[in-house]
């Protein structure tokens, strides 16, 4: 049966927590065997929705190999990358759920050449969220009663640390947060014409400004976006 939905975390310890809410859950093979972190994939469902979570492993490449293949072989009806993000906006808090609608990758450079930051020569100046399926996804991040915030997320094979927090928020106004998969299963998700989504929260902060708390444990905010995964799922 294809998959209503599917969801790409990076690390085991981002997807247990949605793992651990499946009914009828099963491992699925994944095609990966030389992978140093074999990626990992299970068939499930929540609530009565089917669902596919896989662990795509950290990074770009990664994330771009595991959901093409996931996206082919379980012909989903939505795509979401759950888990953590580094919180980039000089304003945003640990724990604040971010919902993705618009993706660029933050080491992308060739306006050299005319085109915008964090376009990569061929591709759109960014990659978008589905609106309707973004709508559905702040609805049911909202649920959850914590800190919610909208707009655009960054991804680069790169941890944001203070030093380059401040020139990225020139470079990329606006931009709530970064981390290193989630433009690379948007560009997936576009490219095979799949709705995309993304609901990550705060694990920690960018170059925090002083008194600002700047980490959260993962498993606290891994189950922060998973709780939001499952009610995103109630709703497709």
């Amino acid at each position: 049966m294809p998959a209503d939905l599917l969801i790409l975390a990076a690390m085991r310890e981002e997807a247990a927590p949605i793992e651990a809410r499946l009914a009828d859950a099963r491992p699925l093979p994944s095609p990966f065997p030389g992978a140093s972190r074999p990626v990992t994939a299970v068939v499930g469902r929540l609530g009565e929705t089917p669902v596919r979570v896989v662990t795509c492993g950290i990074g770009v490449a990664s994330a771009s190999a595991a959901a093409t293949w996931a996206v082919l072989a379980e012909r989903p009806r939505a795509v979401v990358s759950a888990g953590s993000a580094g919180g980039l906006a000089a304003d945003i808090e640990v724990g604040t759920l971010v919902v993705g609608e618009e993706f660029r990758y933050f080491l992308a450079d060739a306006t050299a050449f005319g085109y915008a930051p964090g376009q990569v020569p061929g591709q759109p100046e960014s990659f978008a969220a589905d609106p309707v399926l973004a709508d559905a996804a702040e609805a049911a991040a909202r649920a959850e009663g914590g800190a919610v915030r909208r707009g655009p997320m960054l991804s680069g094979d790169a941890f944001v640390t203070a030093p380059l927090a401040d020139p990225m928020r020139e470079r990329f106004p606006g931009a709530l947060s970064a981390d290193m998969e989630t433009t690379a299963i948007a560009q997936a998700c576009a490219a095979l014409g799949v709705p995309f989504v993304a609901l990550r929260a705060i694990s920690d902060l960018c170059g925090p400004a002083a008194g600002q708390q700047f980490h959260l444990e993962l498993d606290l905010v891994a189950e922060t976006s998973a709780a939001a995964v499952a009610r995103l799922a109630a709703r497709i």
